[in-house]
């Protein structure tokens, strides 16, 4: 599967933001320029701007983003843990790959984590803001013919899950979610590519809200469990142009 075509790059930064640049963590309000870089070119990689094993340059992405070489190295290590970006000594910074090991890894690690925040969420018992947003996201979807709407969705789509981590009330889990959805929005923005709008889960989104109301921890749990490996044989059953393997 291809990532967004190079036309998209002229627009660079023009993509609408995604909500992991709101991520749980909260910043400090003026953030630093290694924080701005690491932001502007994560958002970057993961709405296809820079081709899968594109390579780039430290001088050129420090003029992009408008800051010095310092900042592009501190956001390309952390880019590089997030498996976005690997750093190849004396040859520089390369847009990580996304193959078949990668979705088959994310996938199984998704199942594993969202699954337990569905159930801790339906444990706990969620806030009525908390169940409203949910509600709210529940109900975005994408039109084919307006790729802006896909961005959207594909953005409720990450917070919808994200606000299940939360509705958990564990920090841990919140991260987790929050880092696999970087590459899980990777995936859905190259896919956009072939026509592939993301499985449009709305009623699947619905159920998990509805036994997380319903204080049912077990079925919260089985639904997203379901859910994520629904989205999984969809997503493998498009990836014959995928590398099998970094």
């Amino acid at each position: 599967m291809k990532s967004a075509s190079r036309a998209r790059a002229s627009r660079g930064s023009s993509s609408p933001s995604t909500s992991f640049a709101g991520s749980s963590a909260i910043r400090p309000a003026a953030a630093t320029l290694s924080e701005k870089v690491y932001r502007a070119l994560k958002r970057d990689i993961i709405h296809g701007v820079y081709q899968p094993g594109e390579a780039l340059g430290e001088k050129e992405l420090a003029e992009k983003y408008k800051g010095s070489r310092t900042p592009v190295r501190e956001a390309a290590v952390r880019l590089q843990n997030e498996r976005l970006l690997r750093i190849v000594p004396n040859r520089g910074y390369f847009v990580s790959q996304i193959t078949l090991q990668v979705l088959s890894d994310v996938y199984e690690f998704r199942a594993a984590v969202e699954s337990a925040s569905a159930e801790l969420a339906a444990a706990r018992g969620a806030s009525q803001e908390l169940l409203q947003k949910l509600h709210e996201l529940t109900r975005v979807t994408c039109n084919p013919e307006d790729r802006r709407s896909c961005f959207a969705f594909i953005e409720a789509d990450t917070e919808f899950h994200t606000t299940v981590a939360r509705a958990a009330r564990n920090q841990m889990l919140l991260q987790a979610v929050s880092e696999a959805r970087s590459q899980m929005e990777r995936i859905m923005f190259a896919a956009i590519d072939i026509h592939y709008y993301g499985e449009l889960p709305n009623r699947e989104h619905l159920e998990i809200l509805e036994a997380i109301q319903d204080r049912d921890p077990q079925k919260a749990r089985q639904l997203m469990h379901d859910h994520i490996v629904k989205s999984k044989d969809k997503v493998l059953g498009l990836t014959n142009s995928f590398p099998r393997h970094g």
